[in-house]
């Protein structure tokens, strides 16, 4: 992979990748963090990929200026944690806790304290929601990895296993148990077929609402820094 940017203001940092697969040139701008790609074909060169670029700034600028603001989690910020916010305090205790609608926290590095806390938060909703999930479908998991993935909110092994982004905690809580329920079905039927989305009906009727909002609303979970 390559860099180059783009001129304006401001400048746009472009990531220049090359496929042989590719028939033509692409571009993308990532709905998580922003990144703009071009990839190219094999025989594509950096000047034909700029001046398509450059062709579609508009439409990249757009694309940008709709990036979900970052915020960095300091003395302060507002976090939803399982559908409260709360905003970060310092507190006497030497464990983060919640008083009202005030996470409190110990002196000192504010962010990794409000991540861990955020993660134990996260573990307990995904295992209450996935035991409940799993009672109702009359299967068991094998054990359940929390992550901070941005290629998908969760996924269930062969074994068994469950894997989340802790992120989900982040969101409302119907959409954490959409997730859960989503990879509870799959310990029926290891596919996303009609048989697999008639396990995910019966364990959530409603899943269309909640499944709506994340592929909307996603990229949004990953605008809290929790390490400014």
């Amino acid at each position: 992979m390559a860099q180059a940017v783009l001129p304006g203001n401001p400048p746009i940092d472009i990531t220049l990748r090359r496929s042989p697969r590719a028939r033509r040139i692409s571009l993308r701008v990532s709905g998580l963090d922003g990144r703009v790609t071009l990839t190219l074909p094999r025989r594509g060169t950096e000047a034909e990929a700029m001046g398509f670029a450059r062709q579609k700034e508009d439409w990249i600028r757009q694309q940008l200026s709709r990036q979900p603001e970052t915020v960095d989690v300091t003395l302060g910020a507002r976090v939803p944690v399982a559908g409260q916010m709360l905003q970060v305090a310092v507190g006497a205790g030497r464990a983060p806790r919640v008083v009202g609608a005030r996470l409190e926290v110990p002196p000192g590095t504010v962010g990794p304290k409000v991540e861990a806390y955020v993660k134990q938060a996260a573990r307990a909703a995904l295992s209450a929601a996935s035991d409940r999930y799993c009672a109702m479908l009359g299967r068991s998991y094998g054990r359940i990895t929390l992550r901070d993935t941005r290629s998908r909110w969760g996924s269930c092994s062969s074994a068994g296993d469950l894997m989340y982004s802790w992120r989900l905690v982040l969101a409302p809580p119907e959409v954490l148990d959409y997730v859960a329920a989503h990879e509870v079905a799959h310990l029926a039927h290891m596919d996303h077929s009609p048989a697999f989305w008639a396990v995910v009906a019966d364990l959530m009727p409603d899943y269309a609402t909640p499944r709506g909002w994340l592929r909307r609303e996603g990229a949004s979970l990953h605008r809290w820094n929790f390490r400014p």
